[in-house]
């Protein structure tokens, strides 16, 4: 018998309808929230979402895109974290915030703290905690694990100076914070950052 047009499928394209775009992105917020990125699976998404795996994949490429796109973040975080790995640790605390604020201050940074206003004023607080925990403290945490046991920690300590750039400059908008240079903010934060990556820390807790 042979087979009709409307029976065919292109090839290298699975099935899938309007609303599985969505409905995988759901999903994919629900488990994120839930159980963290490093947690969650491709799989375990598309079991959710009640679709193959292959299709998430089609959609969305990576888990770090899947996640952006979750929580609306227009551009992938590897894009940002991924060059990291071949900058030298003592230069990743003036190279962090000057790849950030350049992404922060330009058009595409606008969506990005759109969508982290909206997290942080929503109830997915527990993505942007992952996102930190998950994605930048598994790419960076061990090349400044020193002592050991320290690399999250230092990582953190990174995380709540960046966060606090963010809410003075974007979301509170503090002047004249909010009008300095880029530049004047990095030249201001970047020895602490390396402090806090590579430098000596009081009290760091017993690995």
């Amino acid at each position: 018998m042979a087979t009709t047009d409307a029976g065919r499928r292109k090839p290298g394209r699975p099935a899938g309808n309007s609303n599985t775009r969505e409905r995988i992105l759901d999903s994919a917020r629900e488990l994120f929230a839930r159980n963290g990125i490093g947690n969650t699976s491709i799989r375990s998404v598309a079991s959710v979402a009640g679709v193959d795996s292959a299709l998430v994949h089609h959609y969305f490429g990576t888990k770090e895109k899947l996640f952006a796109a979750a929580v609306h973040i227009p551009i992938d975080p590897m894009d940002v974290i991924g060059p990291l790995r071949e900058v030298p640790v003592d230069e990743i605390g003036r190279t962090l915030p000057s790849m950030l604020l350049a992404l922060w201050d330009s058009e595409m940074g606008a969506g990005f703290i759109a969508a982290l206003r909206s997290i942080l004023a929503g109830s997915e607080v527990n993505l942007f905690r992952s996102f930190i925990q998950d994605v930048i403290t598994v790419e960076v945490g061990p090349r400044v694990d020193n002592p050991p046991g320290s690399g999250v920690v230092r990582i953190q300590f990174v995380a709540s100076q960046l966060v606090g750039v963010v809410m003075a400059r974007y979301i509170l908008e503090f002047e004249p914070f909010a009008s300095l240079p880029a530049q004047q903010i990095v030249d201001t934060i970047a020895p602490t950052l390396q402090r806090y990556l590579t430098g000596e820390l009081p009290d760091l807790p017993a690995p």
